[in-house]
């Protein structure tokens, strides 16, 4: 599944990816170590321990390769370096909804995207509504709930 397509994201996102794939190599030696410790129990067919500590091993190796795959694909994008009038990566929005309350999103790579603290991935239905977008541009997106309605109120890139 791995492609050669960019992978865009903030340096926050690069990372936080680089600090989990840290933690999981390091991870590894004990794995290693918990599988020799089962198999010293005897017979792996019914050692629960066994399977537990491969099962784990296969998890975290196949976690590795996927962060791995991340991280040599990854394109950091300063947002400071943007401008332009456009929706872009990396740009903080400001939309008003339908009762004109706004809310302010910024358009980051999936590893970082927490719409809690207001940060959408640019491959969220909202975020691929918004690429591309100017100030006073209509926006309707669909979503689990339903149908949203948003005007671009304001574009910045801090």
């Amino acid at each position: 599944m791995a492609t050669t397509d960019k992978l865009p994201m903030l340096a926050e996102g690069y990372e936080k990816l680089t600090r989990e794939l840290k933690a999981l190599r390091e991870e590894r030696p004990k794995i290693v170590d918990a599988i020799e410790e089962a198999r010293a129990h005897g017979d792996l067919s019914e050692n629960a321990e066994y399977h537990a500590a491969k099962e784990r091993q296969g998890q975290v190796e196949a976690t590795i390769a996927d962060l791995e795959d991340k991280i040599s694909r990854a394109q950091i994008i300063d947002p400071k370096t943007l401008s332009g009038d456009r929706i872009v990566f990396g740009a903080t929005v400001t939309l008003l909804d339908e009762d004109d309350k706004p809310v302010r999103y910024q358009i980051v790579g999936q590893a970082e995207a927490d719409a809690k603290v207001g940060r959408i991935s640019y491959n969220s239905p909202l975020g691929r509504a918004l690429i591309g977008r100017k100030v006073e541009e209509e926006i309707e997106v669909t979503v689990p709930s339903g149908d949203k309605f948003y005007l671009v109120n304001k574009i910045e890139f801090i």
